[in-house]
């Protein structure tokens, strides 16, 4: 006799099957064929084999670098750029090593703007100003294209002239007092081939630390507008100390490094002095040079543990404004 009621076996022949239920013999064949050797199924939603991948557009990368070094060009052509002080000729202000910043808008924008120098020379200037007293200024000598970093001491109508080292500014001595000598450490540094520092071993000392340090002969200056910073003068009888006068052309300017006996400035010719060869346009003067950055004495190899040594870190920040005291009888 039949265990089953009438009421059950009705239930399971009215029992509808899913719509996405496979029946069993679809399932089972679907199975096999899923487990053939060497056929793994394939994961749901997976590309097609044959798809090839993404390939890298070259040409969106390279304009992507070309617009980022155009900004990075523009930025130092008007903005800023960093420089770095390769000799010894505004010791004690700027130590070679250092690096600092140089603002390029304060006297406007003229050939010596652009990067790398490529346009050709030229008096035109943009939004032209007039430096002031005391600036410290990137200038481009007459024969060459490098960068030189001298101070303002004369302005367009200044009659100049030096006497037994002594700038004389519009026909009145320019004040000059002796200071206490400063202290230039010793460094790793060369120059030409020599340590740069060399020019001041008659001021060679070594403190009972040990540490060897050179303290040159050290005077202040200070111009009409009280622009007042130190200056190195250890050779009576440099060739330098005695110039002119000359009266500076309006638009130009005339230039000193505060290394006095070691500078190749507006006092000396170009060509074979490697001077300035006298008043510069400003329009030759690419910009105004603001703050130290960081400074190395020249110890760094390639050996990381050397990196942070080297630093002069009593350096870092350091601005290269002239400090402005009472105004000079000058002028």
């Amino acid at each position: 006799m039949n265990s089953e009621t009438p009421d059950a076996a009705m239930n399971d022949q009215d029992s509808p099957t899913a719509p996405d239920q496979p029946a069993v013999g679809e399932s089972m064949a679907d199975n096999r064929a899923a487990e053939t050797p060497g056929e793994p199924a394939k994961a749901e939603g997976a590309p097609p084999a044959d798809k090839k991948a993404d390939k890298i557009d070259w040409v969106k990368e390279f304009r992507g670098l070309a617009l980022m070094l155009l900004a990075v060009l523009a930025f130092h052509t008007f903005i800023a750029k960093p420089f770095y002080i390769p000799s010894g000729s505004m010791e004690p202000n700027l130590l070679v090593g250092d690096r600092l910043v140089v603002s390029k808008y304060p006297y406007g924008w003229s050939w010596v703007s652009a990067s790398f120098h490529v346009l050709p020379r030229g008096h035109w200037r943009i939004a032209p100003k007039t430096p002031e007293y005391g600036d410290i200024v990137i200038v481009v000598p007459p024969d060459k294209t490098e960068d030189y970093i001298k101070r303002v001491i004369g302005l367009p109508g200044d009659t100049i002239a030096v006497v037994n080292g002594q700038v004389i500014l519009n026909g009145k001595p320019v004040p000059k007092e002796l200071e206490p000598p400063v202290q230039i450490p010793a460094d790793s540094q060369i120059c030409d081939g020599r340590p740069c520092l060399s020019e001041f071993d008659t001021y060679r000392t070594v403190l009972p630390s040990g540490k060897v340090i050179y303290e040159p002969p050290t005077y202040r200056e200070t111009l009409p507008n009280g622009a007042s910073y130190l200056v190195l003068d250890d050779d009576p009888h440099s060739i330098g100390d005695n110039y002119g006068p000359v009266t500076v052309p309006e638009g130009d300017v005339f230039l000193m490094g505060d290394n006095r006996d070691h500078s190749a400035d507006s006092r000396f010719p170009d060509g074979e002095y490697e001077g300035l060869g006298g008043p510069v346009p400003i329009s030759s003067v690419g910009g105004r040079a603001e703050f130290i950055t960081f400074s190395l004495d020249g110890s760094t190899s390639l050996n990381p543990l050397t990196w942070w040594k080297s630093l002069r870190t009593h350096r870092a920040w350091t601005s290269l404004r002239p400090e402005i005291r009472g105004k000079g009888k000058a002028g």
